[in-house]
C-alpha cells in the first residue's frame, strides 16, 4: 500500500498526482490519497454537454472558483481550497466487469468509520436529500438540528481494465460560500439544486471542534486499513497536517 500526501502548487500539477494513483494500481500496488484540492469547481462530463455550461464556468470564475473537468463522478463539486477534502483509493483489477459494488461498499464503510471515530458525535447516514450537489447513489449525509438531511460526502468510481479508483469529497466546513457558488452553477446548468441540502462536518459537529486535519487523518487511516506494508510518499505542500 502506498500513501500519497500533500498538494502540488497548481491545480493541473495536483491533478497529475491523482492520475498517478491508477498507474500505481495498474502496477499491482494499492494507493490512497486524502488531500485538500485547490479552490475550484470540478465539473462532470455531463455538465459540459448542457447549454448553460459556459455560463456556469463564468459564474464560478466570478465567484473566485476556477473550473476544471474531472474524470470521476457526475455533476459539479466545489472545493474551497482550505477545508474541503478529497479522497481516493486505487487498487489493481483483474476483471473490470467484477467488483464495482464491493469497492463502493469498502470505501463507503471506510468513510463512515472515519467520521464516526471523530470526537464529535457525528452519525452519518447513507443517502442524500433531494436536489443535492453531485447527486448519486453513494452519498453520506447528516441530520441537521432542524431535522433536515444535509449531504456531506459524495463517492464515485472509475474502472479501467487494469485498475480502479474510488474517489470522493468530504465537506468539512465553510458551508455558506460552497452552497452559494453551487447554487449559481447549478442554476446556470438548469440542474435541480437546493442549497439547503449542503452540509458540512462542522455544522453537524456536536461541539464544534472538528478540523480538516482531524478528518484527513481519520479518512486516511480508515482507507488504508490494517495493511502491514505501507509506504508514505510526500508529493507537495501539506494543507491539513
Amino acid at each position: 500500500m502506498r500513501i500519497l500526501r500533500g498538494r502540488r502548487a497548481t491545480i493541473e500539477a495536483d491533478r497529475e498526482i491523482s492520475r498517478r494513483l491508477l498507474s500505481i494500481a495498474a502496477d499491482g500496488e494499492c494507493a490512497v490519497r486524502v488531500w485538500t484540492p485547490h479552490r475550484q469547481i470540478a465539473f462532470g462530463r455531463r455538465d459540459r454537454q448542457l447549454e448553460g455550461y459556459d455560463r456556469a464556468r463564468e459564474l464560478a470564475r466570478d465567484g473566485g472558483f476556477p473550473s476544471v473537468e474531472r474524470d470521476v463522478g457526475g455533476r459539479a463539486v466545489a472545493y474551497d481550497g482550505e477545508t474541503t477534502l478529497a479522497f481516493a483509493r486505487a487498487e489493481p483489477v483483474t476483471d473490470f466487469r467484477r467488483g464495482t459494488d464491493e469497492r463502493y461498499e469498502r470505501a463507503t464503510a471506510a468513510v463512515e468509520r472515519a467520521l464516526t471515530t471523530l470526537e464529535s458525535g457525528l452519525e452519518p447516514v447513507r443517502g442524500e436529500p433531494d436536489d443535492s450537489f453531485c447527486p448519486g447513489a453513494h452519498s453520506l449525509s447528516v441530520t441537521a438540528a432542524d431535522g433536515g438531511l444535509r449531504k456531506i460526502v459524495g463517492i464515485a468510481q472509475r474502472v479501467r481494465q487494469d485498475a480502479a479508483v474510488v474517489a470522493g469529497t468530504v465537506l468539512v466546513a465553510n458551508r455558506d460560500p460552497l452552497a452559494a457558488v453551487l447554487e449559481d452553477v447549478y442554476g446556470a446548468l438548469a440542474v435541480p439544486f437546493d442549497p439547503e441540502s449542503v452540509g458540512t462536518v462542522a455544522d453537524a459537529n456536536a461541539d464544534g471542534t472538528v478540523s480538516p486535519p482531524d478528518v484527513r487523518s481519520a479518512l486516511e487511516d480508515a482507507l488504508v486499513g490494517h495493511r502491514a506494508n505501507v509506504t508514505v510518499e510526500s508529493v507537495g505542500e501539506s494543507r491539513t497536517e
